[in-house]
């Protein structure tokens, strides 16, 4: 009786594991080659080319669901085998056949149809109707294969953060943006490479699941399309009406780092890189490029001033209109003295290089440059994008009075957006570091989606003390309240804080700046205290205007209301204080 058990027992065993390895064979025909095996049976009476597969990218909608920003799209390629075609003897007609039914161009089909190929491509991205009415006319050299290619429902819709792919030597692979960043979770491997996985689930079962190399997916972000495609229209007004070079913006959650949308104008069609003349607008300036961004640099003089204790809202000071330091001299915006015991809040207010300058020598250049570097410029924040550029902060590594003068007013030194945007959240959110990103989780084809962990509130760097982050938001929030637009532009029901920049551009030729070239920056967060979002907008080199507070208010504004009310985000005030007259 103990041998029969024993022989149950086995034979259980023997039954059970027949049967999972049945299941995840049914597993895998049905969710991994499912497509495959369709695309093989149309091949049946459609020619089928290689199977193309790639993993997806979503946007994240604000009720959660997911909204594909990169798929798979398919279709179908018309060919012709010239070596055949050449036994018709009318191939004027032969044109005028398929022109009928899928457009093409004569002198190019004349032009293929008349070499000693076996294969020439005329037209690609077919419908299933159109395949099918051309191949039933039955024409000796005339072909369509099934085809499947890496689709953008949103054509350029972030455009520079979802990047595109391309060739790598033979094969297809993510060349800019996130379908670069992820190339290794959305690649798909070979039949083959499936085939060892299943066999290392056996040989190996935890080495399998446990590698993310063995784990493809699809990347869930956290861009919001509705948010992403508001910016993108506001950016293009803006580029438009100034003839901008170029207009860039970022949205930005200051609590966690999650980038609800970023973009910039001119944007691309990933869809057809082929049409674009000039393969540099593929990269991402947001991203890589760095700028002397400004008065916005200002903010962060004055919080690193007030967490010093160096000076607070009422500290006075005479202003002169212009200084000289180290030969060097510089003046306000608008060459004129401002009068004698002038407060810190009306330098914010406005924008005073003379002010910035003051809180420099108030706290010794060493320090103020110490402590402004606190904000992570020498460091990349870490944001998953390729090609992250560094910011050139050298100048507060000199210890004069001059470059920590020009410092405080964001000029000398060289941000990229994107570090500049983590810096100003930290002003927003309590006085520390976050880790700005795109991506939220990782669909895994086999196993359970990954959230992906960013450090905690508690893990972060601290930059400045809860209370000169108050004070700032306090100090921005009477900015917009009393002096942008003279007030005219406040919200009576939010607290906003906000600030502009104007820079001029340094020469590429010769040292120094253009005169009349400048890079206007804006940047705000609502509602002031308890911040939803952080909104960065910059254009470079606009024609025929000066200040930022003329370029990029209204967009500001307008991002601001259409945000607070697609996301019904609660009032924080009964109302605003009234406007200076």
């Amino acid at each position: 009786m103990r041998h029969f058990g024993n022989r149950l027992r086995l034979l259980t065993l023997i039954v059970f594991v027949a049967a999972g390895i049945l299941v995840i064979r049914l597993y895998w025909i049905q969710i991994f080659m499912g497509d495959r095996l369709s695309a093989k049976a149309e091949g049946q009476y459609i020619a089928s080319t290689h199977y193309f597969d790639r993993g997806s990218i979503f946007f994240t909608a604000k009720e959660g669901s997911l909204v594909p920003a990169a798929s798979i799209g398919s279709g179908f390629t018309l060919y012709i085998n010239p070596r055949l075609l050449k036994q018709e003897k009318n191939l004027e007609s032969v044109f005028e056949k398929i022109n009928a039914i899928a457009p093409i161009d004569k002198e190019d089909f004349l032009t293929k149809a008349d070499t000693d190929s076996a294969y020439r491509e005329l037209a690609k991205r077919l419908s299933l109707e159109i395949a099918e009415t051309i191949r039933l006319l039955k024409i000796p050299g005339i072909s369509v294969e099934r085809d499947r290619w890496r689709f953008y429902p949103g054509e350029n819709m972030a455009a520079h953060a979802i990047g595109l792919i391309g060739y790598q030597g033979d094969n297809l692979a993510g060349r800019y943006g996130l379908e670069r960043f992820y190339e290794q979770t959305l690649v798909r491997e070979s039949d083959e490479a499936f085939v060892n996985f299943f066999a290392e689930i056996f040989a190996n079962l935890s080495r399998a699941v446990k590698s993310d190399k063995s784990l493809e997916g699809d990347i869930v972000t956290t861009m919001e399309p509705s948010v992403q495609a508001f910016l993108e229209s506001e950016l293009v007004k803006v580029t438009n009406k100034y003839s901008s070079e170029f207009t860039g913006g970022i949205i930005i959650d200051p609590m966690s780092g999650e980038i609800a949308a970023m973009a910039l104008t001119p944007a691309f069609d990933p869809n057809f890189p082929q049409n674009e003349k000039d393969s540099k607008i593929f990269s991402d300036p947001l991203i890589e490029d760095r700028y002397e961004m400004g008065s916005i640099i200002k903010a962060l003089s004055f919080a690193v001033g007030l967490d010093s204790g160096a000076i607070t809202a009422k500290t006075t000071y005479n202003d002169p209109g212009c200084m000289t330091l180290n030969a060097k001299t510089f003046c306000n915006y608008d060459g004129k003295s401002h009068g004698s015991n002038v407060s810190m809040q009306t330098v914010l207010n406005k924008s005073l290089n003379t002010g910035a300058t003051f809180i420099t020598q108030k706290m010794g250049a060493k320090n103020f440059n110490e402590r402004l570097l606190k904000f992570g410029f020498e460091n990349l924040t870490g944001i998953d994008l390729p090609n992250e550029g560094k910011s050139l902060v050298s100048n507060l590594k000199t210890g004069r009075e001059l470059e920590a003068a020009q410092a405080s007013f964001g000029q000398g030194i060289a941000l990229t957006p994107i570090a500049t945007v983590r810096a100003l959240s930290a002003l927003a959110n309590g006085g520390i570091l976050v880790t700005p990103h795109l991506v939220k989780a990782i669909k895994y084809k086999l196993g359970p989606t990954k959230n992906i962990s960013y450090p905690s509130a508690e893990e972060r760097e601290r930059v400045i003390s809860p209370e000169a982050s108050t004070e700032i938001s306090r100090m921005l929030t009477e900015v917009v309240d009393r002096s942008l637009r003279n007030g005219q532009v406040r919200l009576e029901h939010y607290s906003v804080a906000a600030k502009t920049g104007t820079a001029q551009i340094a020469r590429s030729d010769v040292a120094g700046y253009y005169d009349d070239r400048f890079l206007h920056s804006f940047f705000g967060y609502f509602p002031a205290y308890e911040p939803r979002y952080l909104v960065f907008l910059y254009t470079y080199y606009p024609k025929g205007v000066q200040f930022a507070s003329e370029t990029l208010t209204d967009s500001f504004i307008n991002l601001t209301k259409f945000i607070i009310n697609y996301y019904n985000i609660a009032p924080d005030r009964e109302s605003a204080p009234a406007a200076p007259r």
